[in-house]
């Protein structure tokens, strides 16, 4: 695959951009930044190094391709694709927090181990170093009137990702969501940090405006795909891939799409999440009669229409190759995935 090609030459490159910006300023706070690095999967809980999952890197990975896309030089946008990573990351310390989740990747949860008061100061901290990130543009050589533009960007793009987490929060809460105000949740909360990624990587490249239209589309939709496919995992994934108990959502009363369409379709099911706490078995039967509803298949359904939508978008942008067909594979990768 072309994809593999452009991984291997970033993603060394995109790990030493933002593990330069996390290490400790005095030893005394050697332990936080050991959080960070514990979450970023570059250690252990005891913080030596180790060699563990440290996530996709998705989201830096479209930064870039879209820069070379675009016509730009990969090497300008490390910073701001490190800086969306970093971000990405710190809601994830958060999420977790606010979710309850005790595991991430197959592994403790920062906060789980460190306690809920460290886990908020550890994303913190990460937000501030992803701000620090995008702080490195000047320095390679990106002129000033783009660094501010995507700074703004950066920015205006997080306070989009906790309108959208106000949401899902709120959500959990009420028996009457629509499924039109889960779409603005989902497009807050993760399609426009992948968004932001093909925006920046295109800002970079000092692409014309039409190309950046396009290209923002394209992260937009696989955004979108990205999350309902997130939806399909939560419910019917499988623990030892994805590492998270089975039936993740369901238990914990999420409004994710599957379960919305479900709920407008079957009493039944209505009445056992109105229970709160489900046993495994209910957890089991809930499962059932949403894929019996048809929740899975709509799901599926319009995430491959987001996925056609991204797809129409890129072959709109015309961009260069073979950066656009490694962003093509990387949409393709997105789809029916396992984890």
């Amino acid at each position: 695959m072309v994809l593999e090609v452009f991984c291997e030459r970033y993603l060394p490159a995109i790990e030493a951009e933002m593990s330069a910006l996390l290490y400790a300023p005095d030893p005394l706070y050697s332990g936080l930044f050991g959080m960070l690095g514990y979450h970023l999967g570059w250690s252990d809980e005891r913080f030596q190094p180790c060699k563990l999952q440290t996530g996709k890197r998705i989201r830096p990975v479209l930064c870039l391709l879209s820069c070379e896309a675009c016509g730009g030089d990969w090497e300008q946008a490390l910073p701001a694709g490190a800086a969306v990573e970093l971000m990405h990351n710190f809601t994830l310390i958060h999420d977790d927090i606010e979710d309850g989740d005790r595991m991430r990747r197959g592994r403790p949860t920062v906060w789980s181990i460190w306690g809920e008061a460290q886990g908020i100061n550890a994303g913190d901290a990460l937000f501030a170093i992803s701000q620090l990130a995008m702080a490195q543009l000047p320095k390679r050589g990106v002129d000033a009137a783009t660094a501010v533009a995507a700074l703004e960007l950066f920015n205006r793009t997080c306070l989009d990702i906790t309108c959208g987490q106000y949401l899902d929060i709120g959500f959990e809460s009420r028996d009457d969501v629509s499924i039109a105000e889960y779409l603005a949740m989902i497009q807050g909360k993760t399609a426009q940090l992948m968004s932001c990624a093909c925006l920046l990587g295109a800002l970079v490249a000092a692409a014309p405006r039409e190309q950046q239209e396009q290209i923002r589309l394209f992260g937009l939709h696989i955004g979108l795909a990205f999350q309902m496919y997130d939806d399909i995992l939560g419910i019917w994934g499988d623990p030892a891939v994805t590492g998270k108990p089975v039936g993740a959502d369901i238990a914990k009363g999420k409004k994710s799409l599957p379960i919305l369409y479900g709920l407008a379709r079957s009493e039944e099911l209505g009445t056992l999440i109105a229970k709160g706490a489900l046993s495994p078995a209910e957890v089991s039967r809930a499962t059932e009669l949403i894929q019996e509803a048809g929740g899975r298949e709509y799901t599926e359904q319009l995430a491959l229409e987001h996925h056609a939508l991204a797809i129409a978008a890129l072959d709109k942008a015309n961009l260069r190759e073979p950066a656009t067909t490694a962003l093509r594979e990387l949409a393709h990768t997105l789809i029916g995935r396992k984890k």
